[in-house]
């Protein structure tokens, strides 16, 4: 059994808090090539070459305008000639933790989404609160019944250098907004005065899961050196509203065979097991509307 940094099981922590902090999930011998791949992704991603980026002035997919970079998208891609993100995404334990916070065998995994966050150049960019699935414009009732959807699934952050970007409201995952809350997320979403707030500090090499109905924000800094591994993983039981959550990132990509003659064998089933979620739900499609429009 996986624990957090407090020695408390990590399924635990996360569903009572919202959000869980663990050590360990690198192993040693694969930091500096993760560093190194982070260094080689950034640099094609702030050239130009690397077209799949999230750009400042824009929060949610569609990222189609702008120069200035705070993610790398689609790190998986073939095209990009990364391995060691494949080989990192399907290790040992991080596998076993993503099994543990799902209360899931490796069987029923579903491949989804790995990203890079990253540090902007030309200047500082914030984030608004927000819930990943639930617009900030949502009824209170139509909010509740959210938020008993279960999710089949998990995200994580892991820093590769100290990370201080991630704000979160604990345990505000299970709930709706107060009345403070909801008029910050709609009339004030960069606030820096949310009541409850927490600011998440990750050393390098840490991770912190995260609900993606917890109200969290970021704020990217110039300053600061950021290269964290955004990902997510589901199980087979998510169907139609974990298809929306991460077909909406666009992901026709991983529907080819120089795709599949990468995974390396632990992330085969998996990979099945998002192509059947497709077949399922859009189609066969790897591609979905975005469920936060024009932010």
């Amino acid at each position: 059994m996986i624990t957090d940094i407090n020695n408390v099981p990590i399924d635990k922590a996360l569903k009572e808090n919202g959000y869980v902090i663990v050590d360990g999930l690198i192993p040693d011998d694969m930091v500096q090539n993760l560093k190194d791949a982070c260094e080689r992704s950034i640099n094609k991603a702030r050239s130009g070459e690397w077209k799949h980026c999230r750009f400042v002035g824009t929060q949610f997919p569609p990222w189609t305008e702008g120069t200035d970079v705070w993610g790398v998208q689609h790190v998986l891609h073939p095209d990009l000639r990364e391995p060691v993100f494949a080989q990192w995404y399907g290790s040992p334990k991080l596998l076993e933790a993503v099994c543990q916070l799902l209360e899931t065998t490796p069987e029923n995994l579903q491949m989804e989404l790995f990203n890079l966050l990253v540090n902007p150049e030309e200047r500082d960019f914030d984030l608004t609160w927000h819930r990943d699935a639930v617009p900030a414009e949502t009824a209170e009732d139509q909010e509740r019944e959210k938020l008993t959807i279960p999710h089949y699934g998990t995200q994580w952050n892991t820093a590769l250098y100290d990370d201080e970007c991630l704000f979160v409201v604990p345990q505000s995952h299970r709930r709706v907004r107060t009345p403070e809350e909801r008029s910050i997320t709609i009339n004030d979403p960069k606030s820096h005065k949310m009541p409850g707030q927490l600011q998440v500090h990750l050393k390098p090499g840490q991770t912190v899961f995260y609900d993606n109905n917890i109200l969290h924000r970021a704020a990217y800094f110039c300053s600061s050196k950021r290269a964290t591994l955004h990902a997510s993983m589901g199980t087979i039981d998510g169907g139609h509203h974990r298809a929306a959550t991460i077909f909406q990132h666009g992901l026709d990509w991983m529907d080819t065979d120089a795709f599949r003659q990468q995974l390396p064998e632990s992330l085969r089933t998996p990979y099945a097991n998002v192509c059947a979620m497709a077949a399922r739900t859009t189609s066969g499609k790897f591609a979905a509307n975005p469920i936060h429009e024009g932010l």
